[in-house]
């Protein structure tokens, strides 16, 4: 049996936990596929790389709109998706290959499954460690439709892979990936059809942002609300038959319903780490698992499911390996998320909703962009901020933004939130730059 003193299970955040003050140990890493985990190669950077063209796109679509004369003629598929993976792939062999050259340091390049306390197997290697460190992340989970597992889909591991720019993207949710997927190829040129099951769009989003997202992507697309599909098959190109009794023709098809954590892969049951009914490991606020010396991370543990959460969580577990007398807690009570569909999106806080459904006493301000001269410029027409506070303390309780670059906007409300801000300090205490977006903030702040 081959022992080492710390073992980490999948190198996407999970790299980052050994660090320099890890020189003097024996270390391993165990991932079967890429360096970077999801986020870097097949998630959240490729993605915004192709949410950016996409905007360079549509702007020159819209150009007429400022008086300027500009026309669309088609996206070059092969050479945008060769710019993305050429520039991720190297990184990605890259972090392996230094992992590889580091003395000590072990890479598996295999999948690990869990076979006793503190120890797994590795293709047929018994490995064993002081501490594990379990970061193997997440994946796409389909629905049991009839005909699907039959049929070639594409999940968000895939879709961005493409050899050619679909005539016809049929995708199938209305989450963030659908969102961001569906803003991605009709703006580049394909035609583009959601079917989701519910009425609204993003669910779990504040429903403001919700009927104005539904909204604007109604009108771009086509959007079929209320609907599941009932029936998959496919012949040269993809037939789905509907709820409402219709049916789709498409040649690609993407599912962007849910994901699940890696937790059934790893057989973590075996090693005595407990997890919850949806498969993601039990921590406690250290992100120690049940199994002494194991440690859990990042998609595989916290519903949220965000890269930021997982590097947050990288560093306070780096710091409790290292000093056991003096271990750092999680705090998972402000986690802001953004979506980079068309408007984009960002949110931290509670939403109205959770506010009304608990009996919290709350103040609601909303502001459009177009209340601003920079709204003015750039003569935008449906973003808004959205502040939720309590009325006694004045502190915030919740933000939420739709409209250009509402993930940097809402940056600065997250600063307020996390270090006590009252909503009076936040706008009266500091100079906000005229003319300029960040004046939408300020104007929903005095509000409140």
């Amino acid at each position: 049996m081959r022992h080492h003193d710390l073992l980490i299970v999948g190198a996407g955040s999970g790299n980052s936990v050994a660090g320099n003050d890890y020189s003097d140990m024996d270390v391993a890493i165990v991932e079967p596929w890429a360096f970077g985990g999801t986020c870097l190669n097949r998630g959240c950077i490729p993605s915004k790389m192709f949410v950016h063209t996409a905007d360079v796109a549509l702007s020159a679509r819209r150009g007429g709109s400022l008086g300027v004369n500009t026309t669309f003629e088609g996206a070059d598929w092969p050479a945008i998706r060769d710019r993305v993976f050429g520039r991720i792939d190297p990184i990605a062999l890259s972090g392996r290959d230094y992992r590889v050259g580091l003395e000590n340091v072990t890479v598996y390049e295999s999948h690990a499954r869990f076979t006793g306390e503190r120890r797994v197997d590795i293709d047929g290697t018994s490995v064993s460690a002081d501490q594990i460190v379990i970061a193997a992340g997440g994946r796409p989970v389909a629905p049991d439709l009839p005909g699907l597992a039959e049929v070639p889909f594409h999940t968000s591991d895939s879709i961005m892979r493409l050899d050619s720019l679909p005539e016809h993207l049929v995708i199938l949710g209305g989450g963030f990936i659908a969102i961001e997927m569906a803003h991605v190829f009709e703006a580049l040129g394909s035609q583009v059809t959601i079917v989701h099951r519910g009425d609204l769009l993003l669910r779990g989003a504040d429903e403001s942002i919700r009927e104005r997202i539904t909204a604007i992507y109604s009108a771009r697309m086509g959007l079929q609300l209320n609907t599941t599909v009932t029936a998959v098959s496919h012949n040269g190109g993809f037939t789905l038959d509907l709820s409402d009794g219709s049916s789709l023709e498409a040649d690609q098809l993407l599912v962007a319903t849910g994901r699940r954590p890696n937790s059934d892969r790893l057989d973590v049951a075996a090693g005595g780490i407990d997890t919850d009914e949806r498969g993601l490991i039990t921590t406690d606020d250290y992100l120690r698992t049940s199994s002494e010396g194991v440690w859990a991370l990042g998609d595989i543990t916290n519903p949220a499911q965000l890269k930021h959460t997982a590097n947050a969580e990288a560093r306070i577990l780096t710091h409790n390996l290292l000093n056991p007398e003096d271990l750092r807690a999680v705090d998972n009570s402000l986690t802001p998320h953004a979506v980079f569909g068309h408007p984009q999106i960002g949110s931290v806080g509670r939403t109205e909703q959770e506010l009304v459904d608990a009996g919290t006493p709350h103040t609601v301000a909303v502001r459009s962009f177009s209340d601003t001269a920079y709204g003015w410029a750039m003569e935008d027409s449906t973003g808004f901020v959205k502040l939720l506070a309590d009325p006694s303390s004045r502190l915030l309780l919740g933000a939420h933004i739709i409209g250009p670059h509402a993930p940097t906007l809402i940056q600065q409300l997250i600063q307020g939130m996390t270090f006590g801000q009252t909503v009076d300090e936040m706008a009266r205490g500091q100079l906000y730059v005229h003319p300029a977006m960040p004046e939408v903030v300020e104007q929903a702040l005095l509000d409140l």
